[in-house]
């Protein structure tokens, strides 16, 4: 558990057995740490003493959590320290207060050690975590050659520092998340569900994602409407009772809906930049900023051969621009180019324009996702090795990467 960065943490809190026992929790993760049971005497010390992280709590005699917190932020010499609150006030308008006032994390209590020290981190290094649930395209696939990648059809999520979480797509990943998530005994879940297009490969697996069946989660499900067809509409079609014997009536969570359409949004403080896709129907890439990074996520696009009579050299401008100069790029790349020579029209791109696209985007990492279902694990390998070679021979700065069903990456 000492493993990793050290770090100076001030405690505070007026129940003596919190603090022994987030002292314990410190001393085993390795970090220096202080302590204070009254937060007036506590504000002098880390004037004085200028820790890399304070964690307090909300509620306590003479200057509370919040108070605390507003002082910290709005003085100059202090407000690059950390804030985490630590409060057994289970209450969404207080978590949200805190953010207000400045805070940079809530945990509520009880703790554990091993969730605690991991949260420490993520706030103090304040990154992101990207994790592929699903990576195949059109259909599932079981068997022996997709046990390397996973079979299982499109869904990513990314989690922020103050807790912000984002899932992109509901294809049957979305079940594999769901597990994980119910796992790890996950309460009060709040999500925001990106959804591309409503093609059955990136919704069909929404009626199994669990946590929409538990009251006190909270979901917002955006895309693109389909017309007179709203988000709402598309996916409560598909649990019709015809189709599906459950029915959006039985979500106990909070389920809300929101149409969006090519522009920017803000989703929990983050911002949201959205682009319609060259694909049938309207389809929606993203692109998420914070703290100076980007993650765009570009999936299903077709970009046509430039000896095509179908090619568009202004499409691909506009989304060159749009996902210039990202860390991440997560974009179809369904088809080796000799497989797209019979395919084209049918809304996805082969590994030559996708790599060009990453190296004209000044992209740093790209992703190669939303494989043909026919491709095995040998033929993703394959088209990864033609995507390093490709880039390789731009002399691009841009690195690539064909990420497995559960793989985690932080940026």
């Amino acid at each position: 558990m000492s493993d990793g960065p050290r770090y100076r943490v001030f405690v505070i809190d007026d129940d003596p057995l919190v603090i022994e026992l987030i002292s314990r929790y410190l001393e085993t993760a390795g970090h220096e740490f202080e302590t204070a049971t009254d937060s007036a005497q506590a504000l002098k010390r880390i004037g004085e003493t200028k820790p890399d992280v304070i964690i307090s709590d909300l509620m306590m005699p003479g200057i509370d959590g919040y108070e605390l917190c507003k002082r910290v932020k709005s003085d100059p010499e202090m407000a690059n320290i950390r804030f985490i609150v630590l409060s057994a006030k289970a209450y969404q308008f207080d978590e949200n207060r805190v953010y207000e006032f400045g805070a940079d994390g809530f945990i509520r209590k009880p703790v554990e050690l091993e969730p605690f020290v991991e949260y420490i981190k993520r706030i103090m290094e304040d990154r992101i975590d990207m994790v592929f649930w699903g990576v195949r395209g059109t259909l599932p696939v079981s068997g022996g050659k997709s046990l390397r990648y996973g079979g299982n059809t499109s869904c990513m999520t990314l989690e922020f520092p103050r807790g912000q979480y984002l899932i992109f797509d509901g294809g049957s990943g979305i079940k594999a998340l769901a597990d994980h998530l119910m796992r790890n005994h996950k309460k009060r879940m709040k999500a925001k569900i990106l959804i591309s297009h409503p093609h059955w490969d990136h919704i069909n697996a929404i009626p199994f994602f669990t946590p929409l069946y538990v009251q006190g989660n909270d979901f917002e499900i955006l895309g693109a409407n389909q017309g007179d067809t709203s988000m709402r509409q598309l996916i409560s079609a598909q649990m019709d009772g015809v189709y599906f014997p459950i029915t959006l009536s039985e979500f106990a969570a909070r389920v809300y809906f929101r149409d969006l359409e090519e522009g920017q949004t803000e989703l929990d403080g983050l911002v949201v930049k959205t682009k319609l896709l060259s694909h049938p129907g309207k389809c929606l890439g993203y692109r998420v900023e914070y703290g100076g990074r980007s993650i765009c996520y570009v999936t299903d696009n077709e970009m046509y051969l430039e000896d095509s009579e179908y090619h568009d050299r202004f499409y691909e401008d506009q989304l060159a621009d749009f996902v210039r100069g990202s860390d991440a790029l997560i974009t179809d790349t369904t088809y080796m180019d000799d497989e797209y020579e019979t395919k084209v029209g049918w809304g996805h791109s082969c590994v030559s324009k996708v790599v060009e696209l990453a190296h004209r985007g000044e992209i740093k990492t790209l992703y190669l996702f939303h494989h043909d279902p026919d491709q095995s694990d040998a033929d993703i390998d394959k088209k990864l090795e033609v995507a390093e070679e490709l880039l390789h021979d731009k002399r691009s700065d841009t690195k690539v990467l064909a990420p497995s069903e559960g793989q985690l990456f932080r940026i």
